[in-house]
């Protein structure tokens, strides 16, 4: 917890969503670490190279974990918040709302993990056209891209 005349001046937040954890830190202005929180988020594997994760999850994890570092300063003094995440495909309806990535159609799981594997085919349909786009991507898009997972998404609930 910050002390003495620390406690005048300005501090920073910043919150790095993982793949396993949610973490925090307080800095100072000088980027002395004050304080640190991490929370583990739950991630489900329904079958081999299905990653998925719940967005109300790692939600409540980040709430979790700010509230833990900022305890006992004076919330004024924030100048700064900073968030981090893995690229992993949040889905939500209209209301945003979680919708299902399952074929269990369990909507709290809600995400496709950056580590998840599924869209193999979506993947190697993409790159077989060598659309100009790709150029941007390396040439050739991963399966842990988003564009292959999108298309997975698509063709199941078709």
């Amino acid at each position: 917890m910050p002390g003495g005349d620390q406690e005048l001046g300005s501090y920073y937040v910043g919150v790095d969503v993982g793949t396993g954890s949610v973490r925090a830190a307080l800095v100072d202005q000088r980027g002395t670490l004050l304080a640190f929180a991490d929370q583990p988020i739950n991630q489900w594997e329904p079958q081999f190279n299905h990653h998925e994760q719940s967005s109300e999850d790692i939600w409540a994890a980040c709430c979790i974990v700010t509230k833990k570092v900022v305890q006992g300063i004076d919330l004024n003094q924030i100048r700064g918040l900073g968030f981090d995440a893995t690229c992993s495909l949040v889905v939500l309806d209209k209301q945003f709302h979680p919708l299902p990535v399952n074929h269990e159609g369990d909507s709290h799981r809600n995400i496709i993990m950056w580590l998840d594997h599924r869209a193999v085919t979506q993947v190697h349909r993409i790159n077989e056209t060598k659309h100009g786009v790709l150029q941007y991507v390396g040439g050739v898009m991963s399966v842990e891209m988003q564009a292959p997972k999108l298309l997975w998404l698509k063709e199941v609930s078709a």
